[in-house]
């Protein structure tokens, strides 16, 4: 079987993250990209900074994520951009093989 990641990142706006997922299914390396208003907290240069955020979480194939996390970090208006990679244990099939033929091969 083929192996499956939900991969996230955060950005600072909904505009930012349309832009990301946009950026991201043209080119291939995802076949869907979900957009969640969400709050973070996180340590950033010595203080405790709290956020609204807009969180993309894009299903994609374990082979595309060295491209698509440089995509990413590329067009990402962060410093340090977060670039998480969830492998996916399983799935329902017919959703998988349609995520396979929507992606770059």
């Amino acid at each position: 079987m083929t192996s499956y990641l939900q991969v996230a990142t955060t950005v600072e706006s909904r505009l930012q993250a349309e832009e990301v997922a946009r950026h991201v299914l043209d080119r291939r390396l995802a076949g869907c990209v979900q957009i969640l208003q969400c709050a973070s907290m996180y340590h950033w240069q010595g203080k405790v900074e709290t956020s609204a955020e807009f969180l993309c979480i894009m299903k994609t194939r374990k082979d595309l994520f060295d491209d698509l996390q440089a995509e990413i970090a590329a067009i990402h208006p962060y410093e340090v951009p977060e670039i998480l990679a969830t492998p996916v244990a399983a799935g329902n099939p017919a959703y998988l093989d349609w995520l396979n033929s929507v992606l770059r091969n």
